[in-house]
């Protein structure tokens, strides 16, 4: 329930966003109608459009996104119609009889014909309008299509799209009645009735020719949505479920961990969240053979969710690394549970690479079909679960950091199951390059997505086409904007070079600059250079290049191509590629 009440607000703040834009000619068209015949049921149809649409892109797939684009242009057909309807009740005579008839029951729903509004064409046109509605992916859709892609098709992630469609129908629907009221009065009180109509098609017009050419998505892309976005993630912070009491505090690392007292039996007071689930569904393991929670059972239990390429669980490593060493002898078993994010990291060589390249030796189960990552519940990465030596969850801590705190519930839980373990310091492991803690008082920069999917902040003139060979150009961009330059095909989940020469601008302000890369089907390696501020980066260069700038693409990974040595500021980025075929996929900062 606490879901679907957080998506109903995130659906309802759509209406302060520049992404409600393209849609509102055609609501506001529906102004001074009656509510239950004309206005109801084409908010109803938006809604159901777009919950459907965006459950199947969620869950099935390229061939959901080009349906959906067939869908589009029909809709782009369907409202040029209604738009020329509303500029001259004449055109539609002019037209073959079937679209004649469309034509006036699209007019009819406006209210410029003689008939009065249907419900039928109103739903018509809804329909039509939700097929073209692009919501902002603001943190709560972001949350709702996240569990969709990772936990399948099912009811709840339908509720969960509808109740943010709803949402967003709401407040539609307030804006239409108050600008309902604003039209009858100039109605009565100007008599320009017709004058209204054709300014609203006129409007319904230009907004689909934007629609048509894409400018929707490039002009919307520079406005700002940082209001509405720290609205939604207030919604979040406000309804989200409080952490479970008795959780340890952060412990400092250079804090003595007390030895155990041998006379009297240790108990925990950290509490029982539930039971252990199976591990039953990794489809492979590495560095062990399969586990089970009966083989477990008298042990303490790190569970550790990763993925390879994601730089939060990369920083966490050198911790798990170094617990697993130190309490292997008192008891302690880790195991990493590999979720992938990307289609590349479900290639298990690619992740066999991974754990000898991060000096893992603790068992890896390879959790593909995600079953280990539903049992557990769990929506992080990186995630770690506590279980006791009876079977039990005890603790849980999402994200990076609280080290302190978490050694501190491994010490209590051995000694809990007998370890007679002595005093001794949390561990502090020498991270170097990528595994390097982030500075955390100088990142303005956030997580960038290249597919189409999750991308944000896109600069290129051209705008973001989907699925297809395009020429970007690109501009010096604002702060945590980005832009490719060259022929790119950008696709769901990242962007591929067509052609030899093509680049990527950011301009970020974070001390490492990190950026998801991979070769293309072929495997060959990939050359480029990197500069800063339009030079060779010299000192600021990242472990994966030299201070030329030079570098080569070998595997899909995380790539750390900048990190300031001196003073942290905003920089401009550029990465140009001397060969075709890379794919990139995601920037991240530290």
């Amino acid at each position: 329930m606490t879901l679907l009440i957080i998506a109903y607000l995130g659906g309802a703040l759509t209406i302060l966003s520049p992404c409600i834009l393209p849609v509102l000619p055609f609501v506001f068209a529906r102004a001074g109608q009656p509510f239950v015949r004309s206005t109801l049921p084409m908010l109803a149809g938006m809604a159901a459009t777009f919950a459907l649409v965006a459950t199947l892109a969620a869950v099935g797939g390229s061939w959901a996104i080009r349906a959906n684009e067939y869908g589009r242009l029909a809709a782009i057909v369907l409202l040029a119609l209604f738009g020329a309807s509303l500029l001259s009740p004449r055109f539609a005579s002019t037209l073959a009889r079937p679209i004649v008839d469309l034509g006036n029951n699209l007019l009819n729903a406006s209210g410029s014909g003689h008939a009065a509004p249907t419900v039928k064409s109103a739903l018509i046109l809804g329909v039509a309008t939700g097929l073209l509605w692009a919501p902002c992916a603001g943190p709560i859709l972001g949350l709702v299509l996240t569990g969709a892609a990772l936990q399948g098709a099912n009811l709840q992630t339908t509720f969960l799209l509808a109740a943010y469609a709803a949402g967003a129908a709401s407040s539609l629907a307030v804006a239409l009645l108050v600008g309902g009221k604003i039209f009858t009065a100039m109605k009565r009180s100007l008599g320009v009735g017709d004058r209204i109509r054709q300014v609203l098609g006129a409007a319904v017009l230009a907004g689909v020719a934007v629609i048509a050419l894409g400018l929707d998505t490039s002009l919307l892309a520079r406005l700002s949505y940082t209001s509405t976005a720290s609205l939604e993630q207030a919604v979040l912070d406000g309804l989200q479920a409080k952490p479970l009491s008795g959780a340890p505090s952060e412990v400092a690392s250079n804090d003595v961990i007390p030895a155990a007292d041998a006379k009297k039996p240790f108990r925990s007071d950290l509490p029982v969240e539930g039971h252990a689930p199976s591990f039953g569904g990794a489809v492979e393991w590495l560095n062990s053979e399969p586990l089970t929670t009966e083989q477990l059972r008298g042990k303490v239990v790190l569970v550790d969710f990763w993925t390879y390429s994601c730089i939060n669980c990369i920083r966490t490593i050198p911790y798990v690394r170094a617990w697993a060493e130190k309490y292997a002898d008192q008891g302690l078993v880790v195991i990493g549970v590999h979720a992938p994010e990307f289609a590349f990291e479900k290639k298990t060589d690619n992740v066999k690479k991974a754990v000898g390249d991060f000096k893992i030796g603790y068992p890896v189960a390879i959790d593909n079909d995600y079953k280990i990552w539903r049992a557990f519940e769990n929506s992080y990465w990186p995630a770690a679960y506590l279980i006791d030596a009876k079977g039990q969850i005890r603790y849980h801590h999402f994200g990076e950091g609280n080290y302190g705190g978490t050694e501190k519930a491994i010490q209590d839980l051995l000694r809990e199951a007998g370890s007679q373990m002595t005093a001794s310091a949390p561990v502090a492991p020498d991270a170097k390059g990528v595994e390097a803690g982030p500075d955390l008082g100088n990142i303005r920069s956030g997580e960038t997505y290249l597919g189409y999917d999750q991308a944000a902040n896109f600069a290129s003139p051209e705008g973001l086409q989907a699925d297809m060979a395009q020429n970007y150009t690109v501009a010096e961009p604002g702060l945590n904007g980005w832009g490719l330059s060259g022929s790119w095909v950008v696709g769901r989940d990242q962007a591929t070079l067509d052609q030899p020469g093509g680049g990527i601008t950011y301009r970020f302000s974070a001390r490492d600059l990190h950026l998801v890369l991979g070769p293309g089907a072929d495997g060959k390696p990939i050359h480029f250079q990197v500069t800063v501020d339009g030079k060779a980066p010299g000192p600021d260069h990242g472990a994966d290049i030299d201070a030329d700038g030079n570098g080569t693409v070998t595997a899909t990974r995380l790539y750390q191509l900048v990190r300031q040595s001196g003073t942290v500021a905003a920089r401009n980025f550029e990465i140009n590629f001397l060969d075709p075929g890379v794919q990139a996929y995601a920037f991240t900062f530290g």
